[in-house]
């Protein structure tokens, strides 16, 4: 079993149990899934762009991604329906907490200038995305066969009432939130 879903399993979710004065077990918060998606603009006039984003969300996630098209034609964008624009992956069970525990303790410090992750970043249900710029800070991208930097959105969905909750929950995980 993964330390981070053990961690939330016999620390975090006794606590917030607590915290939140919780009668039900049931209505803990808790993450459903993470979701990691790239958007390539690029993708249009470069399609071998596409295949460069999707190894590497696969080296990154152990798990194929798929690829998104445009729903509706933008003609400021030069974008046509069904046109390729980016690719997805949505994470759960062992391999969404083997995904956040890698980017808690490993990724997250080894971006430059790292003083935390905004606080900002709720939705307002409860869910989580933090933005990155690059995907080479993570260790299973090979810094010499990147062609292109490309950013990336992580969307943590959990099933928490409000962002209070939420935020409560992921800094009892460890997530190194911004101290202003």
């Amino acid at each position: 079993m993964n330390k981070l879903k053990e961690m939330y399993q016999t620390e975090v979710a006794p606590a917030l149990r607590k915290a939140l004065n919780l009668d039900n077990v049931m209505q803990i918060p808790r993450i459903q899934k993470v979701v990691i998606n790239i958007g390539l603009g690029e993708a249009l006039d470069n399609p071998k762009a596409l295949d460069a984003a999707v190894a590497d969300l696969t080296a990154i996630t152990g798990q194929k991604p798929v690829v998104t098209k445009a729903r509706t034609n933008i003609a400021n964008f030069k974008l046509r329906e069904g046109r390729a624009i980016g690719a997805v992956v949505t994470l759960r069970g062992d391999k969404m907490w083997a995904f956040l525990d890698r980017l808690m303790n490993i990724v997250l410090p080894r971006v430059r200038d790292f003083r935390g992750v905004p606080t900002e970043a709720f939705d307002g249900r409860g869910n989580y995305t933090l933005g990155l710029r690059e995907q080479v800070i993570f260790p299973e991208i090979e810094y010499d066969k990147v062609d292109k930097v490309r950013g990336m959105e992580i969307t943590i969905v959990t099933t928490a009432q409000s962002d209070d909750e939420s935020r409560m929950m992921l800094q009892l995980l460890g997530m190194p939130f911004r101290k202003d």
